[in-house]
């Protein structure tokens, strides 16, 4: 069975590109033209219509990078935001990105305890039992974002999962909103703060699911409006991928963003949703029907100054 941080270790490689298209649709990122096709296309069903639009515009620019990134992250809440039909368009959304070779997170964030941490597992990334008997994988995504902060016995039905299916999770870690300190920089009665000891169960918790790329299945996610924390994280878990949201939009740039990386340059991946998803809104040498080549062009620049900041790492 193939371990996931294997799958994404080889991937971020073969395409020399560590990083992740956050796909998180609102109405006012899609361009005009799209929008009117899907009325037409729904004339009496808003609904399915305003679906219709974010299926338009997440094929195309899955259409345009699929080549060049290595995964998609599409956000549940903007498919709940939009209702059932955009739930299908969420279950659409990744099938297409996983035929396109890429690899697919579902940022959930989700947890609970006992017999419903196990429901989100086995139907996020595991296998459902139908009432024939059978099992069938609902949204089969590849990996999930998981909130950790329940403690084990909230995240172990994700490790299970995990462990059986070769999926992955990543677990909060060090958020990149502006408050998370509020909690997560407390100090405890030992010195550490909180997302140290957060850091600490994340790497035990994925010590049995390392694979031979030197890298566990469990990762974390760590945002890159905190570059001097991620680097002292990263020394608390040698071994985990890490997810690095904050790129772009949220503020922080490359150099930041790359500081969670290990020395040979490898075990993370860096999301950027707005910033490439809204591309075309920045180019006035570009019609807006040509959006998705906005958001190539701005994946091979993001791609491109990663890179670079990797060949001269400013946060050691």
């Amino acid at each position: 069975m193939k371990n996931f941080a294997d799958r994404l270790v080889r991937r971020i490689a073969e395409l020399d590109n560590p990083t992740v298209m956050g796909l998180d649709p609102k109405l006012d990122y899609i361009p005009a033209h799209l929008i009117e096709e899907a009325k037409a296309e729904f004339p009496d069903d808003r609904e399915k219509a305003t679906a219709h639009a974010i299926w338009l515009f997440n094929k195309a620019l899955i259409d345009a990078v699929y080549d060049i990134v290595p995964a998609i992250k599409p956000q549940f809440a903007y498919y709940e935001l939009y209702g059932i039909e955009a739930l299908k368009v969420l279950d659409k959304t990744v099938k297409y990105a996983q035929e396109k070779g890429m690899i697919v997170i579902g940022d959930c964030k989700r947890n609970d305890i006992g017999a419903t941490s196990t429901a989100y597992a086995e139907g996020i990334l595991g296998s459902t039992e139908l009432i024939d008997g059978t099992s069938s994988s609902m949204m089969d995504m590849d990996c999930a974002t998981v909130n950790g902060y329940l403690g084990i016995d909230g995240v172990k039905p994700f490790l299970d999962v995990c462990s059986r299916d070769g999926k992955g999770i990543f677990v909060l870690v060090r958020t990149s909103n502006p408050s998370a300190g509020d909690l997560q920089d407390l100090e405890l009665s030992d010195g550490r703060k909180v997302y140290e000891a957060m850091a600490g169960l994340v790497n035990g918790w994925g010590s049995e699911l390392v694979g031979e790329e030197g890298f566990s299945s469990v990762g974390a996610v760590v945002g890159a409006t905190w570059p001097e924390q991620a680097v002292e994280i990263r020394k608390l878990m040698p071994n985990n991928l890490i997810l690095v949201p904050g790129y772009g939009a949220q503020g922080a740039g490359p150099d930041a963003a790359v500081a969670s990386f290990t020395a040979d340059g490898r075990g993370s991946i860096v999301n950027a949703s707005r910033s490439l998803m809204c591309a075309w809104k920045k180019r006035e040498d570009l019609a807006p029907a040509d959006f998705a080549q906005a958001t190539r062009d701005e994946a091979i620049d993001m791609r491109t100054k990663l890179n670079n900041a990797l060949k001269d790492r400013k946060y050691v």
